[in-house]
Order: structure tokens, then C-alpha cells, then sequence
């Protein structure tokens, strides 16, 4: 297997959110396995002594880059992108809680289709990506290691295609990047719809966005855009349904069909399994 992707974490406030994520990083990446985090001028004077202190004591290669102002979102993960060389990136939100294995799971899939230019992996809140319940906002469960353990062993991984990827947590190939050019930080700004934009991009050129079923990644929510006051919809969303008028369409066309459904069955039914011969139950208390 290649080199392993350089995990990026753009920082902006949300303190205690950012101590968990990092927390868990430690926890579940091998040790060496680069990471930047990417802070984009918080104004909360306590981030970057977290940060820069995560840093020195982890056992990880991680750096830490603070911008000198605020970029948005899309403009400073460009910033990262250029920051990790020839790498393979995966975006991860701070608002996130990883599971061990998570990255070895998303690496494996990046390597079995040199086309695959994004990779989201399945979460509790991560809309077309959601589970147990789709498109909904599931509760974190009790045992997240647990639904990832169950996760790593839906075999053989059939990695299906995704009409777009979720932000909260991206695999991004560096070929794809060099090719796209990252995400359109003159067309949206503080953020929203970036993503979308690259994944729509990609797929144009004949590269794949897809499911890694195999990986499980916790989502909190809200903390990345809610110190910004942005939310999913508005002036973001009309330029990107002007670059992509059949955006909207692509998607529900996509909830209706619902592709995943057998695979979350089998991921159920695997939770179950692994319940019943162990001592944790009610995962998702």
C-alpha cells in the first residue's frame, strides 16, 4: 500500500471539540502518520496553545499552521493542500471523533481504484452518509469502536458511488486535486457547497466519489460552521445550483433509490452479531 494520506484538520474555534478530535487521533492512527492541523485565524486565543501543545507530546507527525487571516474554509483548506506537498489528503473536521482503524480502512479503498478522487466513510451524522438511520441526524452511539469493528467487516467491500461526498470527513487524491484545481474559494467563500462543487467537478472528468462501508467515523456537527453563522442553504447553494442546475435532482434521485439500504441492513445486522457474542449492548443508547 502507498504512503498513507496526510490527515487535515481545519481549525477554526470550537476548543473543546478540537481537544476530542485530536484526542482521538492519537488513539487511533498509527504512530508517524503525518497531520496538519490548519488553523484559520481563530479568534479564541486558547487554540493555538491546544494545538501546538497536541503537537509536541503526540506520538504523530503533526504540525501545526496558523494562518495571519481568516481565509474561509474552502480558501484555507487550498492553503493545506499546498501545505502537504504530493500527499493524499483526507479533510477531517474538528468536530469529529475517529475509530481505530479508520484511516487504514479509507486508505485500502483509495488504493483499489486509482479513478476514486473522494472517499467519505459512514457516520452517525453525515447525511447521504448516515447511519442507522439516512439523511437523518443519528445520536453518537454508546460504542462508536463497536460500529466500526462492524464496519471493518463487511467484506468484501463493494465501495458504491456517491453522487457527492461529505465534508465532515473527505479522502482527496492528490492526481484529482492537480487535476481540479481544489475547491472554488472565489466562488464560495466562507464555505458551503465547496465540496459539492469538487465532487461534481471530479465526476465530470470520469473520477468516482464513493462509500468506504468499511470505515466509521463519529460527526458532533455544527461546531465547523456554527461559530460563522453559516448554514447549508442561501447564497452558496444558488451558485452552486447555477454551475450545477441538476444538482438537486442528482441527490433526490439518489434518496429515492437509497443504494445503501442493503448495506446498512448488513452493518445492523453485523452490530447485532457482535452484540450478542460480547458484553456491550444498546449501541446506540
Amino acid at each position: 500500500m502507498s504512503r498513507r494520506p496526510t490527515v487535515v484538520v481545519p481549525v477554526y474555534n470550537a476548543l473543546d471539540d478540537l481537544d476530542a478530535c485530536l484526542a482521538s487521533l492519537d488513539r487511533t492512527l498509527p504512530a508517524a502518520s503525518p497531520v496538519l492541523l490548519a488553523d484559520d485565524a481563530s479568534t479564541d486565543p486558547r487554540i493555538e496553545p491546544l494545538a501546538r501543545g497536541w503537537c509536541e507530546r503526540s506520538a504523530l507527525a503533526a504540525r501545526y499552521l496558523r494562518r495571519e487571516s481568516n481565509l474561509g474554509f474552502p480558501g484555507n483548506c487550498n492553503a493545506a493542500f499546498a501545505d502537504t506537498g504530493d500527499a493524499d489528503v483526507v479533510l477531517l473536521n474538528s468536530d469529529t471523533v475517529t475509530t481505530p482503524g479508520w484511516l487504514e480502512q479509507i486508505a485500502r479503498c483509495a488504493a483499489s481504484d486509482p479513478r476514486i478522487a473522494t472517499i467519505t466513510p459512514w457516520s452517525n451524522n453525515a447525511e447521504i452518509c448516515s447511519f442507522p438511520r439516512f439523511c437523518e441526524d443519528n445520536p453518537v452511539p454508546e460504542h462508536p469502536d463497536a460500529v466500526a469493528e462492524a464496519a471493518a467487516g463487511l467484506h468484501p467491500a463493494q465501495y458504491p458511488e456517491l453522487p457527492t461526498a461529505v465534508g465532515f470527513c473527505m479522502f482527496l487524491r492528490r492526481a484529482a486535486l492537480d487535476q481540479l484545481g481544489g475547491f472554488d474559494a472565489a466562488t464560495f467563500g466562507q464555505g458551503y457547497g465547496e465540496e459539492n462543487d469538487f465532487c461534481l467537478r471530479a465526476a465530470a472528468m470520469g473520477w468516482r466519489n464513493v462509500l468506504c462501508e468499511t470505515a466509521y467515523v463519529v460527526h458532533r456537527g455544527g461546531a465547523s460552521f456554527g461559530p460563522l453563522g453559516l448554514a447549508p442553504n442561501g447564497d452558496n447553494l444558488a451558485r452552486l445550483l447555477a454551475r450545477w442546475p441538476d444538482y438537486n435532482e442528482r441527490v433526490a434521485r439518489f434518496i429515492m433509490a437509497d443504494p445503501l439500504r442493503t448495506l446498512r441492513g448488513r452493518l445492523q445486522e453485523r452490530i447485532e452479531a457482535l452484540a450478542r457474542s460480547g458484553p456491550q449492548r444498546d449501541l446506540f443508547g
